[in-house]
């Protein structure tokens, strides 16, 4: 029988030490951003918002949408939340579930974008006016 040697596991930190503070260490150059300054809203997070006013407003459950889509119940979940980049196939896979086309879905979730920033503007940014409008047409590369 061999003798039981103890398991030494060697610890990489996957964060760096915080640098010494003080004249000697440079700061690496970040990108100021006022503080006050608001976050654009993400585009996945309006279009699960959409989905997911749309499924209730229907009085449907996630797993029913989900079968009637053919995509998992825990993805559509996470789609809905914001945390997942759905493809177009399952954002119109979803969509059709809800009895949407894929444009219904895109308009909504513009109209979405279009309050939700308005709202925001009307706080105190002004939004980028080029041609009339500061929302005149709705553009999605993926």
């Amino acid at each position: 029988m061999t003798a039981h040697q103890p398991n030494h596991a060697r610890v990489i930190p996957l964060r760096r030490d915080p640098a010494p503070s003080g004249p000697a260490a440079p700061r690496p150059s970040v990108p100021s951003v006022p503080p006050s300054a608001p976050r654009e809203p993400l585009w996945r997070h309006l279009v699960g918002d959409v989905l997911r006013k749309e499924r209730q407003t229907q009085e449907r459950t996630l797993k029913d949408v989900a079968d009637a889509a053919r995509i998992s119940m825990p993805y559509l979940s996470e789609v809905e939340r914001g945390r997942k980049e759905a493809s177009s196939e399952v954002l119109a896979a979803a969509a059709g579930a809800l009895g949407l086309g894929l444009g219904d879905l895109l308009a909504r979730t513009h109209a979405e974008l279009v309050r939700v920033t308005s709202r925001r503007t009307a706080v105190g940014t002004r939004p980028v006016v080029r041609d009339g409008s500061a929302h005149n047409g709705l553009c999605l590369a993926a």
